[in-house]
């Protein structure tokens, strides 16, 4: 309570005519140490959002958090770059927000006040766990004082703010209230916290340790793939849809019969039943690996080398991104971004109008690429499929996806 009086979260006032409060709570916790021993309790009003009326109590509430991709990039510049990374938290994040709108809560379970005041209720001048607008309102305040120090939001991603000066760089990726400082200026890097810590009340964490539930620990972590229960799964959805697809009756029979130990060749069997192809692609920065993505494609390719044209359509959009990224971070390279593809016929189609007839239902894909060609933004490469370590990400092999994992650093 001392410190939400501190804050000067609200003031004490009569309740409007027409104006309706909503109520509030505790919520209580017990925080324990790392070795398991008892470090405090720990007490959070919370508002009952739930409560808010649209249009009333609240009108925008969307906040952006860091996208695991802009963390990995940075991560692959700090260690090809040698950029020690700090992490830093804000306690009680979400009381900096500033509210936009006239908001009034009951008093408080607990709240001591003279008699005069039993009656009056809570204006909020802050933000408020468990209000809607909290995180929109937090991450507004914080971008406020982000730009006034001299940083620059990153147009790729928001929550990732940057400062160049002579000739070094600093970056801040947020994470709701958690960060990472990144970059060469010691400093700046000083600096920035003395001004966030006289911002806020902020605690120093010290080396990235722990990130959005990723440890950062040079160790190598072991993974698994439970092949039987996907087929299991697959094969069930083939059966509820067998209920209005007959043609699906006799291919079900068959790849039922081995749920038990389904092998390779039954997986390929599932997935032609299925017909709608896999895209898969990885990115590597600075020869680390930092971005990966499988999935399945929306509709039922027509040709292998057309489940890969879309496949690389969808490769290129995030090639875009990394671009505009890398770009804001000053490390844009002049040379065009490599593209590999396993597939002659989707290299044709990409650089000339070929096969026209059987493909004129994605031109738009095919503009697209070849637009990025001829700008040479992009450089398609043909490379043998033995080569093509996204193979992994597409189809079911244990003896190649053991080998291309040996390849990008993860067995």
């Amino acid at each position: 309570m001392k410190s939400l009086q501190k804050n000067e979260t609200w003031e004490l006032v009569e309740c409007p005519p027409g104006k309706k409060p909503f109520g509030c709570r505790w919520i209580y916790t017990v925080k324990y140490k790392a070795d398991g021993s008892l470090e405090r309790f720990k007490a959070r009003l919370v508002a009952k959002g739930y409560t808010q009326t649209y249009g009333i109590d609240y009108t925008e509430t969307f906040a952006p958090v860091a996208k695991i991709n802009t963390i990995r990039v940075l991560l692959s510049l700090a260690a090809n770059l040698d950029w020690p990374l700090q992490q830093f938290d804000v306690k009680n994040a979400f009381l900096h927000g500033e509210l936009s709108e006239e908001v009034y809560m009951d008093l408080p379970p607990g709240c001591m006040v003279s008699e005069k005041q039993c009656q009056k209720v809570c204006k909020l001048k802050k933000s408020l766990y468990g209000l809607k607008q909290s995180p929109r309102a937090w991450f507004g305040r914080f971008t406020k004082s982000m730009r006034a120090f001299g940083y620059r939001q990153s147009n790729s991603d928001h929550t990732l703010f940057l400062k160049k000066q002579h000739g070094k760089i600093t970056t801040l990726i947020v994470y709701v209230d958690d960060m990472v400082v990144i970059g060469n200026d010691l400093e700046e890097r000083k600096a920035l916290q003395n001004y966030l810590s006289r911002e806020f009340e902020m605690k120093d964490l010290g080396h990235l340790k722990y990130f959005l539930g990723l440890k950062f620990l040079d160790q190598v972590k072991e993974f698994s793939v439970s092949k039987k229960g996907r087929y299991q799964r697959l094969v069930g959805r083939l059966m509820y849809l067998a209920h209005t697809r007959p043609d699906l009756a006799y291919a079900l029979s068959v790849v039922s019969q081995y749920m038990h130990n389904p092998g390779e060749q039954h997986m390929n069997a599932i997935m032609r039943i299925l017909r709608r192809s896999t895209s898969g692609y990885f990115t590597f920065i600075g020869g680390n690996l930092v971005t990966w993505k499988s999935k399945k494609q929306n509709v039922v390719a027509r040709s292998s080398a057309e489940a890969e044209f879309r496949g690389m359509a969808l490769r290129l959009c995030e090639t875009l991104w990394l671009r505009l990224l890398l770009q804001d971070l000053g490390y844009l390279s002049r040379q065009p971004i490599r593209l590999f593809c396993d597939n002659k016929a989707a290299c044709d189609i990409a650089h000339n109008p070929v096969q026209h007839d059987r493909t004129k239902h994605v031109e738009v894909d095919r503009f697209f690429i070849k637009g990025k060609l001829d700008d040479k933004i992009v450089e398609l490469l043909k490379i043998r499929s033995e080569d093509q370590l996204a193979d992994i990400l597409t189809k079911l092999s244990q003896v190649k996806c053991s080998q291309n994992f040996r390849q990008v650093g993860h067995v």
